[in-house]
């Protein structure tokens, strides 16, 4: 257990080093965050923290650097961190400019959370547990073949052309749609399967397209999610090593994003963050993560991240996911029509 003069000088040292991204002497310590003590009692407190893993210093004669878990202690002493008042009217105004589609919710707090926390931001659009039918229109494009939309739970809509045996009026395309909402309204795609049809008739050939769609939509664990703020991450000086950059660079190129959010850890609520040799995959132990779940769980759940080198500002990237996170789970609870959750109704 650190006291709390060391405590106080780990935490400087960790803001001074995210800020100026040099290692840290402890003259600089005096002059920037005006220590009340001497130089020497700062010295024992570094070397101190330097043998307990908490700091490092690259060479002998160079200041000190945070380790993982100087960087740890001081993420678990950060205390009711939020967005500025300001800053939460701007992301406010900002969602009443956009459509009431999840798709442009989701693209714009990935473009916002970047700037906010000035790192990479990767959104995961929020899927339904299992998929549910909401609504079905068909439109007769010529005699035999009609379009089908059709709108599953939480806005998504899939669109697909039926062929049938024979011609097929818009009359009976529609009434054989309202006969079907009103069959499946709410049913997931084990229920509808169980639903007795006639084979070859109409409503089994469309019942049959329905299916196959909410079949291959259960089988997709997320979407390919929503990145921005490269060029936030890639200008901080740990990306100038080329190594470095190119183990970034194979991690998008391989489209595994999602590797970098711990398994099963969204289970839980609230932000959590991951820093260095935290994170389970090798190719991100430089880096550190900020992330939470958002959503309606048991029902449909996405996640929101911010990515950036372990020397990240923590306090940014946890205010800006913090909030955001609140907003999407607003909008989706909105969206399906339920309470919100108890552990954002206070937000």
């Amino acid at each position: 257990m650190l006291s709390a003069r060391s405590a106080t000088i780990l935490k400087s040292i960790v803001e001074h080093y995210i800020d100026k991204a040099v290692p840290v002497p402890s003259q600089g310590l005096i002059h920037s965050y005006g220590l009340e003590v001497s130089s020497a009692t700062i010295r024992n407190e570094m070397m101190r923290l330097e043998q307990e893993g908490y700091i490092i210093r690259p060479h002998t004669s160079a200041g000190s650097i945070p380790t993982d878990r100087g960087y740890r202690f001081y993420v678990e002493a950060l205390r009711d961190i939020r967005l500025t008042v300001n800053q939460q009217r701007m992301v406010s105004h900002l969602f009443h400019q956009v459509e009431t589609r999840l798709d442009e919710w989701v693209r714009l707090t990935a473009t916002i959370l970047s700037h906010l926390a000035q790192n990479m931001a990767i959104v995961v659009t929020a899927r339904s547990v299992k998929s549910v039918f909401k609504h079905i229109e068909l439109v007769s494009i010529q005699d035999k073949i009609a379009l089908l939309v059709f709108v599953l739970q939480g806005a998504r809509v899939r669109q697909q052309l039926i062929t049938f045996n024979q011609p097929v009026a818009q009359e009976t395309l529609s009434a054989t749609s309202n006969k079907l909402n009103l069959r499946f309204a709410g049913m997931t795609s084990d229920r509808v399967e169980r639903k007795e049809q006639n084979p070859g008739d109409i409503e089994a050939i469309v019942t049959d397209a329905v299916l196959a769609i909410m079949k291959n939509e259960d089988a997709v664990s997320y979407e390919e999610p929503y990145l921005e703020g490269l060029q936030f991450i890639f200008s901080q000086p740990e990306f100038a090593n080329p190594r470095s950059a190119l183990m970034l660079v194979d991690l998008l190129e391989q489209k595994n994003l999602l590797k970098v959010i711990p398994a099963g850890a969204l289970a839980e609520a609230g932000v959590q963050v991951t820093i260095g040799h935290e994170n389970e995959e090798e190719s991100i132990h430089n880096l550190s993560l900020v992330f939470s779940r958002y959503g309606l769980p048991g029902e449909a759940v996405g996640c929101i991240a911010v990515v950036g080198p372990t020397r990240m500002p923590y306090m940014k990237g946890i205010a800006s996911v913090d909030y955001l996170a609140d907003v999407l789970t607003t909008l989706i609870a909105r969206l399906y029509g339920k309470d919100i959750p108890r552990e954002n109704a206070t937000s």
